[in-house]
């Protein structure tokens, strides 16, 4: 039998620890990046901050007109997709760690210390919020129930979903109690006690559908004003036309119950004003409460618009000095096993340092440089503020204006704030596709949205426009687009139909 051995050669493309470390801080917000900061902090005592207070000054620190230099932009990496050119020589040689200058300039600094031991140092208190389930749980706690009861109570609000539905079926419930708690209960004891949960606050609490929940706050205002308002048309419009209302077949039930026009509008208006979601009606909600921090600042000062960085994008990170005065130490003197054990952790401890501050400074970089692009594309709106003044941009646009790679780009857009004088916006919000108008120029498709919205907000509630009719606006004011279109950039806006659109 014969053998052969044949040589080939292909291109593959792989990518280093180092290039998959930047695309992950990349991608990290600021409150996460000081939080993987801080991890890698601690996992690598060769890497140190030199900043004593924490962070808490959000004055930006790089200047508009002074761009961060970064000789290695990446023109010359095979790696096409986020321009990272990282490199580590296999040999050990103690000037890749000791430079010649003094130890104490040894260091990355990527922005100037402005914080002295004369600054406040603010901390935000940790508060302990009683949660929606213990709000529930101790109305459920003043009722007379025996000690089966309670605990079937007790299950029941642990599954209310964020908005206070109940959507496990009784059933389910009762077999949920058998097997995970050891309770034999029946469904019509379920049942009993899921009354007694839908009786506490607020309205419309425990309900299983959108039906059961509008009933259950009409009757609890029937039952708090049995002398004021009668609550009667609203309950039974809700109990048995619930399809024709939520269909807004206003004409339908007007003819169907005998009742006027007015008579019908007063009633629909008792039950719009119902609360859909009745577990936002408490102020100790289940929901966390989400702070946006912005990774950029833009200013408009003298009719120009200026552009800064989150300070906390670039921290004070440097090569820890006694691990770099131990490499100086372990190199000389006679080698043994033990001796090249030390200093090959140490070297592995502050390749990682570096390579991490690197990748910090080159993250640093591609958001300012991407955030500059976007502002000299978007600069009349950043001037005006008017939306209908955004250009059309697309994620190519950006990439080829500072010459990185498209992934690149959506990565930053996808988790990254700015804020402005007209409020703080994800960057994807400055991006949109374009469309040519009669005049044959080329305009943003948020400029489209915006003329229709205003138009659907300007219209007729009693007779509200249709597809058609948007289209035939839209093209009045040089936008000729199909009814299909108009039907998709409603949707976008989440503007419903016309006739869901009816008030009366």
């Amino acid at each position: 039998m014969n053998q052969r051995l044949t040589q080939t050669q292909r291109q593959e493309l792989k990518l280093s620890p180092q290039q998959i470390q930047l695309m992950k801080l990349l991608q990290l917000p600021l409150i996460e990046l000081e939080q993987r900061i801080k991890e890698e902090m601690e996992i690598n005592p060769a890497l140190e901050d030199t900043r004593e207070n924490d962070y808490e000054d959000n004055e930006p620190t790089v200047d508009d007109n002074e761009p961060i230099d970064d000789s290695d932009n990446g023109e010359n990496d095979d790696y096409n997709d986020d321009e990272i050119n990282f490199s580590k020589d296999d040999e050990f040689d103690l000037k890749d760690y000791l430079p010649e200058e003094d130890l104490e300039d040894y260091s990355y600094k990527l922005q100037a210390n402005n914080y002295s031991s004369d600054d406040d140092d603010y901390e935000v208190p940790i508060v302990n919020e009683e949660t929606f389930q213990d709000y529930l749980n101790q109305q459920l706690a003043y009722h007379d129930l025996t000690e089966k009861q309670l605990e079937i109570g007790e299950y029941i609000i642990g599954n209310l979903d964020d908005n206070g539905y109940l959507n496990r079926p009784i059933p389910n419930i009762v077999d949920d109690l058998l097997f995970t708690m050891n309770l034999s209960a029946t469904e019509d004891e379920v049942n009993d006690v899921l009354a007694i949960v839908q009786e506490l606050d607020p309205p419309g609490i425990a309900a299983r559908d959108l039906q059961e929940c509008l009933l259950i706050q009409l009757k609890r205002l029937q039952e708090d004003n049995p002398f004021h308002k009668d609550y009667s048309l609203s309950f039974t419009i809700v109990k048995d036309f619930f399809e024709e209302f939520t269909k807004k077949h206003y004409d339908k039930i007007a003819k169907k119950l005998d009742v006027s026009n007015r008579d019908l509008k007063v009633a629909l208006d008792e039950i719009l004003k119902l609360n859909p979601k009745p577990a936002d009606a408490s102020s100790s909600g289940t929901k966390n409460i989400h702070y946006i921090t912005p990774d950029f600042f833009v200013f408009v000062r003298d009719g120009k618009v200026e552009l800064s960085l989150d300070g906390r994008n670039a921290p004070e990170l440097h090569i820890s000095k006694s691990y770099l005065k131990m490499l100086e130490e372990f190199s000389s003197g006679k080698d043994t096993r033990n001796k090249q054990e030390a200093v090959q952790f140490v070297k592995q401890k502050i390749d990682a340092a570096k390579w991490f501050i690197d990748a910090i400074n080159q993250r640093q970089n591609t958001l300012y440089v991407t955030m500059k692009a976007i502002v000299d594309i978007q600069e009349e709106y950043f001037l005006t503020g008017d939306e209908t003044k955004l250009k059309p941009m697309i994620l190519k646009d950006v990439a080829d204006k500072i010459g990185l790679d498209i992934s690149t780009i959506s990565r930053v857009a996808n988790s990254k704030y700015v804020q402005t004088p007209y409020g703080t916006f994800l960057l994807k919000f400055f991006f949109s596709e374009g469309i040519t108008n009669d005049e044959g120029e080329e305009v943003s498709t948020r400029e489209i949205k915006k003329i229709l919205k205003d138009a659907v907000e300007n219209e007729d509630k009693a007779n509200p426009m249709t597809d058609e009719q948007l289209m035939l606006v839209l093209k009045e004011k040089g936008y000729p687009i199909a009814r299909r279109t108009v039907a998709k950039y409603r949707e976008q806006l989440e503007i419903p139909v016309g006739r869901m659109r009816k008030k009366m």
